[in-house]
């Protein structure tokens, strides 16, 4: 019994690896459950069994990718807790760059989804998007008041600082063709957090009036 739920673990698994690249890769409809067991390299009706069908897996997959997402920052969060407010923030724009350079599928799948309305966004927004953002536009506000991010939109300035965190990583090959820049070397990620924190951190901690 054991050996069997073993297995089934790891058909899982290999079923949730194979399906995040293909929806990053081709979108929802461009995906079909026998290109992910061939990815997988398991019977197609394995996929019924564990996930039922095509938008369960895509929902499974998107879970695993945002919660590994959520608990790298986490990670940042707790190493840094003891730093000032814009430290902790560069902290969380390096977990944020990280993360999308180990899993391109964080921001491939909501460009994918994000073209167009459907039941799949308004759930990746209402179950991963907005509880992360509520809580990100609250730190961007504090930033603010402290003098540490220019005043404006904190909505705006936040996706702005999210986009150029990890959206940059999922236009890899592009940015590579057109300007020769490969996004995904160490010494460019570094340069990157550098010079998000100088552009959109740009001031030092005073005091509130």
């Amino acid at each position: 019994m054991r050996k069997q739920q073993n297995r089934s673990v790891v058909t899982q698994h290999k079923l949730l690896d194979a399906a995040i690249t293909a929806f990053s890769e081709n979108g929802f409809k461009g995906t079909s459950t026998r290109e992910i067991a061939e990815r997988a390299g398991v019977h197609h009706p394995l996929i019924t069994y564990h996930f039922k069908n095509k938008d369960q897996l895509w929902r499974a997959a998107a879970d695993r990718v945002f919660r590994d997402f959520r608990a790298s920052l986490a990670v940042a969060a707790e190493d840094n807790i003891d730093d000032c407010p814009k430290k902790r923030m560069a902290a969380m724009i390096r977990a944020y760059i990280d993360y999308a350079r180990k899993q391109p599928a964080l921001h491939k799948v909501m460009v994918q989804e994000a073209s167009m309305p459907s039941p799949r966004l308004d759930w990746l927004v209402d179950t991963h998007l907005k509880p992360f953002f509520d809580a990100s536009f609250v730190a961007i506000e504090d930033l603010q008041q402290l003098g540490v991010a220019p005043a404006g939109n904190p909505k705006l300035l936040f996706n702005m600082i999210r986009l150029c965190s990890g959206g940059m990583l999922a236009l890899g090959n592009e940015l590579k063709g057109s300007s020769g820049i490969d996004i995904e070397s160490l010494e460019t990620l570094d340069e990157l957090a550098e010079m998000i924190v100088d552009v959109f951190l740009p001031g030092e901690i005073r005091s509130i009036a």
